[in-house]
């Protein structure tokens, strides 16, 4: 059975789980919590170097971290990952994007307000994000206003990638009341097959 050291509360862990869950995967969970610095004891290190959640135990000793790279490996061959060429690189493209120009942004603000509760200590850090949160937020609102996911009209793990810290965006006081097409998105995947929620 495969493993999956993760802490509950991550977004990042989240997707694996997600994914996990809607491919009828069993799977074992880990609790490692990195605010206790469980991701950085010398045991954990061997697994991953870099002292990250999430990682996957694929068998034993084989480790696979960062969460977009396990979504892949999971999601490969399956119905959310496009068959043609294309489709895929896109879903790639949209991960990137969630990685580079969302997370950064909207997740970094949610775990120092929600996470850490240090909403006071970081306010100049958390100010300063605001613009970017909220144009990577527009990209999507303005890309989902003529398709209802992201790649091929299809609901696929690019979606699954933007979704885990989108739908908790309020939670880094981003306010989504100005995005209808994001929020008709959400939906759409909270009406997924097996959907779980965050804190399932």
């Amino acid at each position: 059975m495969m493993r999956l050291y993760e802490m509950p509360d991550s977004g990042n862990c989240y997707k694996v789980r997600l994914i996990l869950t809607q491919l009828g995967q069993d799977f074992e969970r880990i609790h490692t919590d990195i605010l206790k610095k469980e991701s950085r004891t010398a045991d954990f290190l061997k697994k991953n170097p870099n002292g990250r959640v999430p990682l996957l135990e694929i068998e034993e000793n084989v480790f696979l971290p960062e969460s977009n790279a396990i979504l892949w490996y999971l999601a490969e061959g399956s119905q959310f990952v496009p068959e043609d060429r294309l489709g895929r690189a896109q879903v790639l493209q949209w991960m990137f994007f969630e990685q580079y120009s969302h997370e950064p942004y909207i997740a970094t603000s949610r775990f120092w307000i929600t996470l850490l509760n240090a909403e006071e200590e970081y306010k100049e850090e958390i100010e300063k994000r605001k613009a970017q949160g909220y144009a990577a937020l527009d990209v999507m609102e303005s890309h989902l206003s003529h398709q209802e996911f992201f790649v091929g009209n299809r609901y696929s793990i690019a979606d699954i990638a933007l979704y885990a810290y989108t739908h908790v965006a309020h939670e880094g006081r981003f306010d989504l009341t100005g995005f209808p097409q994001i929020k008709k998105w959400l939906k759409r995947i909270q009406g997924q097959a097996n959907h779980i929620k965050i804190d399932d």
